[in-house]
């Protein structure tokens, strides 16, 4: 009998979403460019530029000159970070889709970590922080909206809000995003586990932010996102409008209750 063909290497899209991070985007492109060939000879990094104001949208063309596994995408102006998550999804064309921030606070090399626990039964693996490098205040704002909203949505990942997360491309193809603010990643959660995909979470490090920042820890900004979550919640958990459209009905593969640490399914 002959031997079966070799298995195709899964193919691997990472993408940053990109604002005014002129002083990060090359080394995590470089890094992640590393990162991606070590694990897979098909492979795609991505810069979504979201309008930025500083070199950043210079400083990706160049690095796609450089790499030809590297391409960039600009929003002619700034539409918010759901947005640039939005553009990096459709843009993906691989199986497997990476995303982290471009602000370089998670490393790209420990995507090899998440690599290694996408085996056929996880549909996504969501990194956690194992402690995180932000100022006292930002910590304490951090915790208290990923413990409300975990009780609000009924979300049992151990961190909604770390963006560093590798998932099967198949998971758009039942779920939709419509978010365009920050809140997008508490509507990307909840969609994923109420459609059954199952998930195991792996620890990262997390950095403290060496330049630029933060967009989101002001108070105007807080009380849009207060706005938001307030119309999610009505939408996701009172009308459960998701559940109702078909799409996130439709049995994930391997269908089941999601896979979290310590469960006797991971």
């Amino acid at each position: 009998m002959s031997a079966p063909p070799p298995r195709k290497p899964a193919g691997l899209s990472v993408f940053f979403p990109a604002y005014n991070d002129s002083g990060t985007i090359a080394n995590l492109v470089i890094r992640a460019v590393k990162t991606a060939e070590a694990l897979t000879p098909d492979y795609e990094v991505i810069v979504v530029d979201d309008g930025s104001a500083d070199a950043t949208p210079e400083i990706a063309d160049e690095l796609a000159r450089t790499y030809s596994h590297v391409r960039a995408i600009h929003h002619p102006k700034n539409r918010d970070y759901g947005a640039a998550l939005q553009t990096g999804f459709r843009s993906a064309t691989k199986d497997l889709i990476f995303y982290t921030d471009g602000d370089g606070q998670y490393d790209p090399a420990e995507l090899a970590s998440l690599w290694e626990k996408m085996t056929p039964d996880a549909d996504m693996v969501n990194g956690y922080k194992i402690s995180r490098s932000d100022p006292l205040h930002r910590i304490i704002i951090g915790r208290l909206y990923h413990h409300i909203v975990s009780m609000l949505f009924g979300l049992k990942v151990r961190d909604v809000d770390c963006d560093y997360r590798l998932m099967r491309r198949e998971i758009f193809e039942r779920i939709d995003l419509e978010k365009t603010s920050g809140v997008i990643c508490l509507e990307m959660m909840k969609k994923i586990q109420d459609a059954g995909f199952r998930i195991v979470e792996v620890p990262v490090n997390h950095y403290h932010r060496a330049f630029g920042k933060s967009q989101f820890f002001n108070f105007r900004r807080l009380f849009r996102v207060a706005l938001d979550v307030a119309a999610l919640w009505f939408a996701l958990v009172i009308r459960r409008e998701h559940r109702r459209s078909g799409r996130a009905l439709v049995p994930a593969r391997n269908a089941g209750k999601p896979v979290y640490p310590g469960s006797p399914r991971q």
